[in-house]
């Protein structure tokens, strides 16, 4: 959270205008302008090459690959598993559209689970569906809320089920003392405007599995022998050279490689991530605690492992009827602050019924009904707490209107 003004009420912000780019980043596209080298495989030393050696160790991982979306480098991960045509993939009944998507492009066919009002992965489903033949698993930590991944990983690696990590949402997340993204087999990153780093769109997948990485960079777009330029700087990589012997000619060629206008945006924010989580966090928590102290409002408390670093909140809307969530969620926006009701908004990418291209849709009663009352507010990291404070107070103040009462919070 930025500093506090002590100057009187502030509007409501506009929760949509992201951060300023560093201008270190402006600098670096200049030059790239210049020389127009904006393939990333022109030279050892590209702006593609370097973040993804700086990405890695961030993250502590030996391998990250950069390319167009997080959903290419989940559709990626699926193929580098050499997965059998329609093998089933286990995957949240609460997470985005392109995840489904993913599995689909990978030729295999998504199996949903139940998730519950706090937003994470109902493990008895889990299980249960787990033993459904089921191939591989992606784990979308959706808005950034970490499901038990002790549990989940000890599930999967008991019955040697590769785990996926849709970490979109959750970059700087920590799971007892573990980055995620690192804790199952890979992990896959979004650098879309609307996450923790921005460059419009934009992924990235780190790994610490030598054959796996091999099969992501060729099928990515390395054609030739431009995997030569992937290795990471500094280390003995014998085993990722041969594995990309061992792969070469072998896979097709998906041309999803990032360019290098998007990493010589993404490098200078990288240094950036750790205030960012930071303020994020703190505005996060202080709306939470206002909006906690509402009968009507609920947001659901992390898990005990779990440090997030969140960039929009979310709060489920507590006995109210389907009118009353309309209306207050039509009152708020028209007061200036988007309430996104994910199970009432129109063709929601969320709402899984909404995903009519997978055959044989399943219902998810437990997540219907969470979807029905479950709300999103952006909450960029660069609010000051007055700007907190002025989204809180339409939030609440339209609740009250619509209640029909004004209530004194917290008494």
């Amino acid at each position: 959270m930025q500093p506090t003004s002590t100057a009187g009420p502030v509007a409501v912000p506009d929760v949509h205008q992201a951060e300023p780019i560093p201008a270190a980043a402006r600098e670096a596209i200049d030059a790239l302008m210049q020389t127009a080298d904006l393939f990333r495989y022109n030279s050892d030393e590209a702006p593609v090459t370097l973040l993804e050696a700086e990405f890695a160790e961030m993250m502590g991982t030996r391998y990250a690959l950069a390319v167009s979306s997080c959903s290419a480098a989940l559709f990626l991960s699926l193929k580098a598993l050499g997965l059998p045509r329609d093998a089933r993939v286990l995957i949240p009944g609460f997470t985005f559209a392109a995840v489904p998507s993913s599995v689909i492009h990978a030729d295999c066919k998504p199996v949903l689970c139940e998730v519950g009002t706090n937003y994470r992965i109902n493990l008895a489903d889990f299980e249960a569906k787990l033993d459904q033949d089921i191939a591989a698993v992606i784990i979308s930590h959706m808005r950034g809320h970490t499901s038990d991944m002790d549990a989940i990983m000890s599930l999967c690696e008991a019955r040697s089920i590769p785990v996926i990590e849709d970490a979109a949402h959750s970059l700087g997340t920590t799971w007892g003392g573990e980055k995620i993204g690192t804790i199952g087999q890979v992990g896959c990153f979004s650098f879309q405007s609307y996450k923790m780093i921005n460059a419009g769109e934009g992924g990235i997948l780190v790994t610490d599995d030598a054959d796996l990485v091999a099969r992501a960079v060729i099928m990515s777009g390395a054609y030739e022998h431009n995997w030569k330029k992937h290795k990471r700087r500094g280390e003995n990589s014998s085993d990722l050279e041969e594995a990309f012997e061992r792969w070469q000619n072998q896979l097709p060629l998906y041309n999803l490689r990032m360019n290098n206008l998007s990493a010589a945006v993404i490098r200078p924010q990288i240094p950036e991530l750790a205030r960012r989580v930071r303020d994020g966090l703190v505005n996060h928590d202080y709306v939470a605690g206002r909006l906690n102290q509402s009968p009507w409002f609920d947001v659901p408390p992390c898990l005990a492992p779990e440090v997030r670093a969140p960039d929009s909140i979310q709060f489920n809307l507590v006995n109210l009827s389907d009118d009353q969530v309309l209306a207050f969620a039509a009152l708020s926006a028209q007061r200036g602050v988007k309430v996104q009701v994910f199970g009432m908004s129109t063709d929601n990418a969320r709402a899984f019924w909404n995903w009519q291209f997978i055959e044989d849709l399943p219902e998810l009663p437990q997540t219907r009904a969470m979807l029905m009352r479950a709300c999103d507010v952006r909450l960029p990291v660069r609010l000051t707490q007055p700007e907190c404070d002025a989204i809180t107070d339409v939030l609440l103040g339209a609740m009250d209107d619509i209640l029909g009462e004004a209530r004194a919070y917290g008494t």
